[in-house]
């Protein structure tokens, strides 16, 4: 299946999204030998990262950047992430829906999917998902995140820009955002600017300008950055704009090395969450263990061992022969 999604073949691509996101064990194993047969790309694709208040217009303003870059001539990749539902697991899965004109477009590849209650604003298994469009061939990947908030940074250990979208006349928006989403922000962009809403727009992006400068610049990256501008979905307005902020960012960090050193850190973080994920697997598929982790919660419950010893204990009960090192081997 990897030969078919590297030729370009979407439906290989849908089948093998949905293949990565299965929980089954064989599955897992059929989806990492997949990742592994997928060949390397000499050009990297530009991975963008998009989080904004709910009502800002992320999937308008999606839509109106795609089909600018299809008319660039690049190919394009969206992976929008719904939040699912506490009690049934279940999401409404409303992205693609909305980005009615982008989804026809051959060059476009739109793919909702639930966050699982997965914290970070993004999906379980989004960074292999980003591996698969890549070798898809889509020259610019835009992870959409479940809304802003100040879990969704993890969005930023996956992507090359993290662009926060807001929107004029939101009430006091710098103190509704949190300040962890300002810090990691590559670009900020205020939504709507047109029409009446265009001089509030203007002064909330004259807002966040000044809130940038109080904030260190990174090593690295270009003069100005980060930076605030205006972008109109409705009528375009911007969007040229923007994306010359976006290219001229990313250029500097290729040109400073900050790009491979990003890129290599981030390989790093998801190593540590890969881990974290096969432990709970396996906890969970072990039956003895299983049974062992239900007893412990319900003294957990009840107030007969704290948390931290119930799990210390689990973990024993999980490796109770460590193999230990010593400075004399």
């Amino acid at each position: 299946m990897a030969t078919q999604v590297a030729s370009g073949d979407r439906r290989a691509l849908a089948r093998s999204i949905t293949l990565v996101e299965s929980s089954r064990a064989d599955h897992r194993q059929m989806a990492q030998s997949l990742l592994a047969d997928l060949p390397r790309r000499e050009k990297p694709a530009l991975r963008v990262g998009l989080t904004g208040t709910p009502g800002v217009g992320k999937s308008s303003f999606i839509e109106a950047l795609g089909l600018f870059l299809i008319e660039r001539g690049l190919k394009l990749a969206v992976l929008a992430v719904d939040p699912s539902s506490a009690r049934s697991g279940g999401s409404i899965l409303g992205d693609k829906t909305r980005m009615e004109h982008l989804s026809r477009r051959p060059e476009a590849f739109i793919r909702p999917s639930p966050s699982k209650a997965t914290l970070g604003g993004v999906g379980r298994n989004t960074r292999e998902t980003i591996l698969l469009v890549e070798a898809w061939g889509a020259d610019v990947v835009l992870v959409e995140t479940v809304g802003v908030g100040q879990s969704e940074t993890m969005v930023a250990d996956m992507t090359d820009i993290f662009v926060l979208l807001l929107a004029p006349a939101g009430g006091d928006e710098l103190q509704g955002v949190k300040r962890g989403i300002m810090e990691m922000a590559d670009l900020i962009l205020v939504n709507k600017a047109d029409g009446e809403l265009k001089p509030q727009a203007m002064r909330t992006c004259a807002d966040y300008h000044g809130a940038l400068r109080l904030m260190r610049a990174r090593p690295g990256d270009p003069e100005g950055f980060p930076k605030a501008q205006t972008v109109s979905a409705y009528t375009g307005d911007g969007l040229e704009e923007a994306w010359n902020a976006v290219e001229a960012l990313a250029t500097g960090r290729q040109q400073s090395g900050t790009w491979d050193a990003r890129r290599a850190a981030q390989a790093q973080t998801w190593f540590s969450h890969a881990i974290e994920a096969g432990l709970m697997a396996r906890l969970e598929r072990d039956p003895k263990i299983a049974a062992h982790r239900e007893e412990l919660a319900s003294k957990v419950a009840s107030g007969e061992l704290p948390p931290d010893i119930a799990a210390e204990t689990l973990l024993d009960s999980f490796a109770p022969n460590p193999i230990l090192i010593s400075n004399d081997s």
